[in-house]
């Protein structure tokens, strides 16, 4: 008995441990003002309020993880756990057990019984990032679990039943990976009840400056640097980078020239040659930011009217804002 519960009090302390990590991290949701990004986040709180599961969808380094911390926070399951599982992340079996824990004996090497993260998220959220590597065999088990809200764990044969938010993450084509057989059709079904988009950082640019200056001030406390601005012309090739890492490249780069460089203010100097040598869309004779943003807005607006031969309707449907918005951007930008 001693024995007994000197390893429940280590379960609970590794639980207690577990809980404090992940409300103590540096994670916060930096939108910007971008269209595409302020209807996203319209349409993620509304969802936040509802129990229904949420698939988010977007490339890599779009801020999935983000989001969906910041859905929990929105949600009246706040104060409840918030239980990150990347389904890339372990080999089938060891993923398994992660999941929805483990019997004493079940395995060898199962010395104790081991609470998944499915049960430990209980009366929280539980975001399920990589959801399209998930084994077809896990898939089986995670779809009858959306729809009785039990389990049994490895080894055991008593259901649980839990009662949490699940919110979905994939970079990868779902629709695809069932037409393939690789991704079960019910499951996809559902976990898209809810389906969001994340725009990658290329398409909404004008965000740039903003994170970019969110970072800088993140990364100098951390480092205790002063660094107070970034230059203009350093402005203007991260406006002219393409981002492919999209922002968790854009953070990796401010960080590696905080660290590196001295204050007060980061140049050209401290940007990795691939940002340094972009070019920017169209001429860049600029005395700002503020033009580099509006150049970029004036091209990509132009780009989308030609391909839409001229209709103001379906160029602003391209580019994903309302036909109003688009109207005030030509007059801003003087576009005839």
């Amino acid at each position: 008995m001693v024995v007994k519960k000197c390893l429940e009090r280590a379960q609970l302390k590794s639980d207690v441990e577990f809980f404090a990590q992940e409300l103590g991290g540096r994670s916060r949701l930096i939108p910007g003002n971008s269209e595409a990004m302020l209807r996203i986040l319209a349409e993620a709180k509304k969802a936040a309020t509802s129990k229904s599961t949420v698939l988010l969808l977007g490339e890599s380094g779009t801020g999935k993880e983000l989001f969906a911390r910041s859905m929990h926070e929105w949600s009246e399951r706040r104060l409840k756990p918030f239980v990150a599982i990347n389904c890339a992340g372990l080999a089938k079996e060891l993923l398994e057990s992660e999941l929805f824990g483990h019997e004493k004996g079940a395995f060898t090497g199962a010395h104790q019984l081991k609470k998944g993260k499915l049960e430990l998220a209980h009366g929280g959220t539980a975001f399920l990032d990589e959801i399209g590597e998930l084994a077809l065999e896990l898939q089986t088990k995670l779809l009858r679990f959306l729809q009785e809200r039990e389990f049994e764990r490895v080894g055991g044969t008593a259901p649980i039943e839990v009662d949490l938010r699940i919110i979905a993450a994939t970079n990868s084509d779902l629709e695809a990976a069932v037409k393939a057989g690789t991704f079960r059709h019910d499951l996809f079904h559902r976990l898209n009840v809810i389906a969001l988009t994340l725009p990658p950082l290329r398409e909404r640019k004008e965000d740039i400056p903003a994170l970019a200056d969110y970072f800088l001030q993140r990364f100098s406390l951390e480092t205790k640097k002063h660094f107070a601005a970034i230059a203009g012309n350093a402005q203007e090739k991260l406006l002219a980078y393409g981002w492919p890492g999209n922002v968790r490249e854009l953070a990796n780069v401010i960080e590696r020239a905080v660290v590196l460089g001295d204050g007060p203010q980061l140049t050209l100097h401290h940007l990795p040659a691939r940002v340094v040598g972009a070019q920017p869309v169209g001429a860049m004779n600029h005395s700002s930011f503020h033009d580099a943003i509006n150049s970029y807005r004036r091209e990509l607006i132009v780009r989308a009217l030609a391909a839409a031969q001229g209709n103001r309707a379906e160029a602003a449907k391209a580019l994903g804002m309302h036909r109003t918005h688009l109207m005030k951007l030509l007059r801003l930008l003087q576009i005839t």
